[in-house]
């Protein structure tokens, strides 16, 4: 028997045994049937006489007295050892819970659980053998292994030392998040478990060009997170990997992926409903885009516009849509104009549409004729591929201007746009949703109704 359920046995010999009556009430009996111990733990706090403290039912179940309180306040327990400790410590029949074979060895309806044998590898080969028994015939066989309560494995070790394997790894990882991202919206808990696991990799020794390489590799991983908890709605945790990565680029040394950390931030910032703050980030990025080489191309890298011009540009683009929230109208359109002046993206180029920042801005502002062409530019741009986030993206707003301009292809387009929507975990393409849904309510009709229904539900779906 391990040193813990010996010194759990020790606890309990202290303690008087309950009264076995206490188990033989209906609602006793019904908790401990659906395996509700928050609800046992209830009738056994609150009995008229006085009860027992959670304190006694910590000592007698071996959980702690913050654990006791969490299950009273509805934290689930489902583990099969935790289920059985429960049972054993209350004194509680295994057969009213369904965790053994009734009298005369007759299923009643659970498991069968034993204490864990010493051994982790033992202990997962008794349990993979009882659950291929119930794989097999649906129940727990009698001596083919035992159903435990496992421990997680253990934490993979990290390397002795980096070599460029690991940095050539982190790099993969962000192209595969990106690429995900743009084709079905993106995972922001997957991308920040990533991020975190290539973060311990820094502090692993390695030559020093290689050390540097995994800072900047790994600065950009933090960025794709971001971007990806932007995406999702999850403003805080797109703020945290945005600072990380300027942390890590400022660290290596790389203005351009300090630039994208600062547009990225200021973009979410915006977007967020603090237009002023989020201008201040996009003007810094504007300053320090200044220390990127001319020559510079991350095309192949896949974040950001690839280039300095294609920064620059993506930035007062973003500013001008905050500068147009701050109702700095002409200040707004200089930027705009500047922005298109200085780059145009090439279909090669894995961002920086500056023409549904433009179409945005005309639209926000009722200017329907000339925000249509933007649109309609964007939708062709990403048609052909790169990015079906950014494509559904677009067809939201080409179908909410001709929708409020009552142009009579504006219910397919509408149509197509929410069906695109639908198919992404973009939270941010579903909130653009809601001025559509506007637009098609103004319009007469069952159909507009059932689809400004449809975009409503659409933008209304949980991250």
């Amino acid at each position: 028997m391990s040193s813990r359920a010996s010194n759990l046995g020790e606890q309990r010999k202290a303690l008087p045994p309950l009264d076995p009556a206490l188990f033989e009430a209906p609602e006793m009996c019904a908790a401990l049937a659906e395996h509700k111990i928050g609800d046992v733990y209830r009738l056994l706090t609150d009995r008229k006489d006085g009860g027992i403290s959670q304190h006694e039912i910590a000592r007698r179940t071996g959980q702690s007295q913050s654990e006791v309180c969490e299950i009273l306040k509805g934290r689930k327990v489902g583990m099969y050892g935790t289920l059985v400790r429960v049972c054993e410590g209350l004194g509680a029949p295994r057969e009213v819970m369904g965790l053994s074979f009734g009298p005369g060895g007759a299923y009643a309806g659970g498991v069968t659980v034993a204490d864990p044998p010493e051994g982790d590898a033992e202990m997962r080969r008794r349990h993979l053998l009882a659950t291929a028994g119930i794989a097999l015939v649906g129940q727990p066989v009698k001596h083919l292994g035992e159903l435990l309560e496992l421990p997680g494995p253990s934490p993979v070790e990290l390397p002795s030392r980096l070599g460029w394997h690991q940095v050539s790894r982190v790099r993969d990882v962000t192209r595969h998040l990106r690429e995900t991202g743009n084709a079905y919206g993106s995972d922001p808990e997957l991308a920040s478990e990533t991020a975190a696991w290539a973060t311990r990799l820094l502090t692993v020794p390695g030559a020093e060009p290689v050390k540097q390489e995994l800072v900047t590799a790994v600065a950009a991983l933090h960025l794709e997170a971001g971007w990806s908890a932007f995406d999702g709605g999850r403003y805080e945790q797109a703020m945290y990997h945005c600072t990380r990565g300027l942390e890590l680029a400022t660290q290596a040394g790389d203005p351009y992926y300090q630039t994208l950390a600062l547009n990225y931030a200021g973009l979410a910032t915006l977007e967020d409903g603090n237009p002023d703050d989020g201008l201040k980030m996009l003007q810094l990025g504007q300053v320090k885009s200044s220390d990127i080489p001319r020559d510079l191309d991350r095309n192949s890298e896949g974040l950001g516009a690839g280039s300095r011009v294609g920064l620059e540009a993506c930035g007062l683009a973003d500013s001008a849509t905050a500068l147009f929230a701050l109702g700095e109208t002409e200040s707004a359109h200089r930027h705009l104009g500047r922005s298109r002046e200085l780059w145009r993206p090439t279909p090669t180029a894995p961002a920086g549409d500056l023409d549904i920042v433009t179409a945005n801005a005309e639209l926000d502002r009722g200017r329907l004729d000339a925000a249509e062409p933007f649109a309609t530019a964007s939708v062709r741009r990403w048609q052909s591929g790169g990015s079906e986030r950014a494509r559904s993206r677009a067809s939201v707003v080409r179908a909410t201007i001709h929708v409020q301009a009552g142009d009579t292809k504006g219910l397919g387009l509408a149509d197509g746009a929410i069906t695109a929507v639908a198919k992404l975990s973009s939270v941010r393409n579903r909130k653009r949703l809601a001025p559509l849904a506007d637009a098609l309510e103004d319009r007469p009709g069952s159909d507009t109704r059932e689809l400004a229904h449809r975009a409503r539900q659409v933008a209304t779906l949980p991250a």
